[in-house]
């Protein structure tokens, strides 16, 4: 398996090179040069498997000969076992009605969806840097949850040191916590002063400084990393194993703010899950809704939020969207975002959004409707569902009314948002036995400006709060 960048420049990588390089050196984003397919019968077998074996076969023809079997397998093993996530299914289903169903994302260290690719990706480092005695040095941005699941995999690890920007005052109390109360040599949280977009913007000027890339060895945890994505495709083929796919085709609403878990079931959908259509379901940080309303994908101002980790202006992932639309024109992309860079909005062709409103739906969803949506499900099924899960719940009844099974993803654990959620339905989310003391525990962390050089000088000295 080969990879290409979204902009058409950067060098033809296999899959350890695109783990380890994150960010494609032309800017773009690494895509498979062909991504596979199984046929019905194939999917069909997948029926009964465990998730780590579901995982071996969704996983492997991405990985190519990059990892020998017998490695890949165990390393799958041993993410999803009962080590790791604290439910046997990993991903369970909750059934809510005849049609519609949750799949939780949560039962895991950091209870949020990320868990699902960076417990993986962590032991991804560990094989290739000690294969080859390499040290990385891990850049990442979080809007609240990637954050704290990088960390957890990659603390301690002895060839990597993470760096993560979250924003200040603009993630929850326990989000926060859960990063900057882990005091380990290899671990520098720091707080900016911006948005999210800001500390994202920051990591791919590092990223795109290719001196300054080479010199520290840096390497990406956001979902520009490929193997993120390829990661959480796997949830989209367990819950079609368990739903009676491809006999049955599916829908799924999917909370977003970076498109990369969407992008990751558009993935499931090219390689032969029948999915019927994904739903965009977003917050008052529209850019994604506004793209397939309008055919105009154009950034505004970023607003604080009930659901901050889709606090988002600009959706990384969604460029790698625009390659497809585009027919896989990296020229074409390049002059996009390059545009895009410039003026901060470009247009789809006519061609291009027809061809994502046949794949996608799209729904914006207020703080307001959120707290309705979350008294609702407590009410009337007994369902206690975080800001993002009931963001994409609403979005969910955009879906046709027939007999498909509907799936909404639940992102993140209720009380990760436990002070919105209590004011919405007025109950309390009590935080899991591991995290019980996560109030009591030292916070360590440091705050810096908005300011590339600034934060480059950080990294090179490998200042630690």
């Amino acid at each position: 398996m080969k990879y290409i960048s979204t902009r058409g420049e950067a060098e033809t990588l296999d899959f350890e090179g695109v783990t380890l390089t994150g960010l494609a050196r032309d800017g773009g984003l690494y895509v498979p040069e062909m991504v596979p397919s199984f046929s019905h019968d194939e999917i069909r077998a997948m029926a009964g498997n465990t998730y780590a074996e579901i995982a071996y076969r969704v996983i492997k023809p991405f990985v190519g000969t990059t990892i020998d079997n017998a490695s890949l397998k165990r390393m799958l093993e041993e993410t999803y076992s009962t080590d790791t996530f604290r439910h046997p299914a990993v991903a369970p289903l909750v059934q809510l009605n005849e049609r519609d169903w949750v799949l939780e994302l949560f039962h895991g260290p950091t209870l949020a969806f990320k868990d699902f690719a960076l417990q993986l990706l962590g032991r991804f480092f560990d094989h290739f840097t000690a294969r080859k005695e390499r040290k990385l040095t891990i850049l990442g941005a979080t809007s609240g949850d990637t954050g704290s699941a990088a960390i957890e995999a990659c603390r301690g690890r002895d060839n990597v040191t993470i760096y993560m920007l979250h924003p200040k005052g603009r993630v929850s109390d326990v989000q926060r916590r859960q990063m900057t109360t882990v005091i380990e040599p290899n671990v520098v949280n720091i707080a900016i002063d911006g948005t999210f977009d800001d500390c994202q913007a920051l990591v791919k000027e590092c990223f795109n400084d290719l001196s300054f890339r080479d010199e520290v060895g840096l390497t990406a945890v956001n979902s520009i990393n490929w193997a993120r994505v390829m990661a959480q495709v796997v949830y989209y083929f367990t819950t079609g194993a368990a739903l009676g796919a491809p006999d049955r085709t599916l829908s799924f609403s999917v909370p977003t703010g970076n498109f990369g878990d969407i992008y990751a079931g558009y993935i499931a959908r090219q390689m032969g899950l029948p999915i019927e259509k994904l739903v965009i379901a977003t917050n008052s940080n529209d850019i994604l809704a506004r793209t397939l309303q309008t055919g105009t994908y154009g950034r505004g101002d970023v607003h604080a939020t009930l659901s901050p980790s889709m606090d988002i202006q600009v959706s990384s992932n969604f460029e790698r969207m625009m390659f497809d639309l585009a027919s896989r024109d990296g020229a074409a992309v390049k002059r996009s975002m390059d545009a895009f860079g410039r003026d901060g909005s470009i247009t789809l062709t006519s061609e291009a959004l027809e061809t994502a409103r046949q794949i996608f739906n799209a729904l914006q969803v207020d703080d307001e409707a959120t707290k309705h949506v979350i008294k609702t499900y407590v009410d009337t099924c007994g369902y206690l569902a975080d800001p993002h899960t009931a963001i994409g719940l609403k979005a969910m009844e955009t879906l046709p009314e027939n007999n498909a099974p509907h799936i909404t993803l639940a992102t993140a654990h209720p009380v990760k948002f436990g002070s919105a959620v209590e004011a919405a339905c007025g109950v309390k989310p009590k935080l899991p036995e591991h995290m019980s003391d996560l109030f009591d525990r030292k916070e360590a962390y440091l705050t810096l400006a908005n300011d590339k050089a600034a934060l480059q000088s950080l990294v090179r000295d490998g200042v630690s709060p």
